[in-house]
């Protein structure tokens, strides 16, 4: 052969050793029996055992920390099939790392001979352990996206932050929040005065590791030199690859959680602070054991505060939320009657059921409210929307309607201040920037009810909101035709309403929107009847909470529901005394010797003195400043009550006469001698009326 035919297959022989040899790729060849007859040097360089221990020997001999089984398995398919195996992935350790678990891509080629015989198999190997780990990293922040902050409850949100750090990155992870970021408070900086950790949520690969520790809720105290502590301070991570025994706060003898950590054979920690919106909430800290040998890195460190930083975020809203449900909440508290204020009038039964979606917070509201005369009104309502802005707005209108009913207005007239009141809310609450709070005002929904156990007549007026449900004893139940007037703030001022007399022992229903809400409102309407005609004889708690029930099982998720159920009670002729008094001055003695006659029937001698002053005060004003028909009233009912009508709307006016005046005490007297006193008007004038306690007022003589 001529050096000019050899030349160029020299220079191939060169290029294929010098390709095998100065690869990066890790190359082995293998004969049929799968020993190694050639490896490069970049293969020596991945395995960390030179090439002349592998040379004539199988992999697995060699390499006993690697799954040879598999890469065995591997090239024997590739010597059977002679077709090629690529990107597979082992997973091992060498000598070249023994500490590290490393992670290879391997692809597989067999070798024929001229004459089609296999003669072997080539086996290139790549470290992908970088990629592999950047690779994890992202799908463990992928994963943390969907696994933290599922709900808006802080502690479950800390909790889930636990679990997706371990097992994936520690065998014992701790959350500690700041006193107060549960309960949806405001975290109180460290190092102020507060910064109370509290153990909120501990995740361990093994329940033996968390023995000794704090429990879950118990306060964490850091002393200043732990990582804890300054990484709470600074609201940096802290990076402790390797714990040393020796450190001075793990020698600190008032912690004897360190020396439990590491008798559980604790060897690296690492601390992260919850940090959202340039505010620590608390601090996660990370554990490995004996069981993990190798210690946390500079890279972990890195995935951590990014799962801590999302997770953080989470815990914040969860907080927010929470402190927003907490205050809707007090705000609906306050909006219902914690105790049914004492009357005689109805026997009140209420209850109020959540809605599931957000239980707490919804703006629908009632009141029970004593009126003079013996009479009680029936006010419920409700606003669109739920959350801290719908209460707030539900409780303006409810503040609003327990103020105009100690005017002792008509229903109409509440709902017309009422309305009036409204734009001028909104507007104020422009002009101050918080205009989409008050919007809800705006279609807000109520049903105003004067019930009087005297005439038994109730009056009715609606804005916008449901008739109630009527049952009379013997008789089906109704709901009365209420004039069909609008909602609060839709520009229409007058509000229509309903006179209706009711028999003794009625049942009145009133009850919000989310009752009757849905596709299938006509049949909660027969349920709702047929819980009302079933259970009438039944005491009115009982109905209420019956009808409860029967709302609870077809309540839409975002609906709630508040029902207020009365019965009346007539008071009795008996207990009522009425006289016309003529317009003449000297109708007030024969008007004293009246009351003072009925008085000794009632058995309510202690209270002549009084109630003598009284009549003849209001008496006199009446016909000495209002005008005829003139009429007085005794009512005798949890207290005694005095009532002087006539048909003047002149308002009365106390006040403190001078030593030389001669007139002019009348009112001051009668604010005196009674519990209290007021005004009411109506259609045909006004009436004056003062109460007093059957017992006589305290500190006054009737001597």
């Amino acid at each position: 052969m001529t050096p000019e035919r050899l030349l160029p297959r020299e220079e191939d022989l060169a290029i294929l050793d010098a390709l095998f040899t100065q690869s990066p790729i890790g190359v082995a060849v293998y004969d049929s029996r799968l020993r190694v007859v050639r490896a490069n040097p970049a293969l020596e360089s991945i395995h960390g055992i030179p090439n002349a221990q592998l040379l004539g020997h199988r992999l697995g001999e060699v390499l006993p920390d690697i799954d040879t089984a598999s890469i065995e398995s591997r090239l024997t398919k590739v010597l059977e099939t002679g077709l090629p195996v690529a990107g597979t992935e082992h997973h091992g350790r060498t000598p070249a790392d023994p500490a590290t678990d490393r992670v290879w891509v391997a692809s597989s080629f067999a070798l024929t001979g001229p004459d089609g015989r296999t003669l072997g198999v080539t086996d290139m190997v790549t470290d992908i352990t970088d990629h592999h780990r950047a690779r994890e990293r992202l799908a463990l922040l992928d994963e943390a996206a969907t696994r933290i902050g599922t709900t808006l409850d802080v502690t479950r949100t800390a909790g889930e932050l636990a679990d997706v750090l371990v097992p994936r990155l520690a065998d014992l992870a701790t959350v500690d929040l700041l006193d107060g970021v549960v309960a949806g408070e405001e975290p109180v900086p460290p190092g102020s005065g507060g910064g109370v950790l509290r153990l909120t949520a501990r995740k361990a690969t093994a329940p033996a590791i968390a023995q000794g520790l704090h429990r879950i809720g118990d306060v964490q105290n850091f002393s200043a030199a732990t990582p804890h502590a300054r990484s709470l301070l600074s609201g940096e991570p802290v990076l402790v690859p390797v714990i040393d025994p020796e450190s001075d706060w793990i020698r600190d003898s008032s912690d004897p959680r360190a020396q439990t950590l590491l008798a559980h054979g604790t060897h690296s920690l690492m601390v992260v602070p919850l940090r959202a919106r340039d505010t620590v909430l608390g601090v996660a800290h990370l554990y490995r054991t004996a069981a993990r040998p190798a210690a946390f890195e500079p890279e972990d460190l890195v995935l951590v505060q990014d799962l801590v930083a999302r997770a953080a975020v989470c815990v914040d809203n969860a907080r927010r939320y929470t402190g927003e449900r907490t205050a809707a909440v007090t705000l609906r508290q306050s909006m219902f009657p914690q105790n049914v204020p004492a009357q005689s009038a109805i026997h009140v039964a209420h209850c109020y059921q959540p809605a599931r979606a957000h239980p707490g917070v919804g703006a629908c509201w009632f009141d029970v409210i004593p009126l003079s005369g013996a009479r009680v009104a029936l006010a419920i309502g409700d606003v669109p929307g739920e959350g801290v802005a719908a209460a707030a707005c539900a409780g303006q209108i409810c503040s609003a309607v327990r103020t105009l009913a100690q005017l002792d207005l008509a229903p109409e007239e509440v709902l017309a201040r009422l309305d009036a009141m409204v734009p001028r809310l909104v507007e104020r609450a422009r002009t101050s920037g918080s205009a989409s709070i008050m919007d809800r005002l705006v279609g807000a929904t109520c049903l105003y009810a004067i019930y009087d156990p005297v005439s038994r007549r109730c009056v009715l007026a609606s804005a916008g909101h449901a008739p109630p449900a009527i049952a009379e004893p013997a008789r089906q139940v109704r709901f009365p035709e209420l004039p069909p007037n609008q909602p609060l703030g839709l520009g229409d001022p007058v509000f229509e309403p309903l006179e209706i007399e009711l028999a003794e022992s009625s049942t009145l229903l009133l009850h919000t929107r989310g009752l009757l809400d849905g596709k299938d409102a006509d049949h909660a309407l027969n349920a709702l009847l047929h819980a009302i005609i079933t259970q009438d004889s039944l005491p009115p708690e009982e109905i209420c909470q019956a009808l409860a029930d029967v709302s609870t099982s077809r309540l839409a998720p975002h609906n709630d529901v508040a029902l207020l159920l009365a019965r009346t009670r007539g008071l009795p002729a008996a207990q009522v005394a009425t006289w016309d008094v003529p317009d003449d001055p000297g109708a007030v003695a024969d008007t004293r010797s009246l009351a003072l006659h009925q008085l000794q029937l009632w058995g309510l001698e202690d209270l002549a003195f009084t109630t003598e002053l009284i009549v003849s005060e209001l008496v006199t004003n009446a016909i000495r400043y209002g005008g005829p028909p003139i009429r007085l009233r005794l009512i005798r009912d949890l207290m005694l009550i005095c009532e002087v009508s006539d048909a003047s709307s002149t308002s009365p006016h106390i006040r403190r006469a001078a030593a030389t005046d001669e007139g002019g005490r009348g009112l001051f007297l009668v604010a005196q001698c009674s519990r209290r006193w007021g005004t009411r008007y109506h259609d045909s004038g006004k009436t004056i009326w003062a109460e007093q306690d059957l017992a006589g007022p305290e500190g006054t003589s009737n001597t």
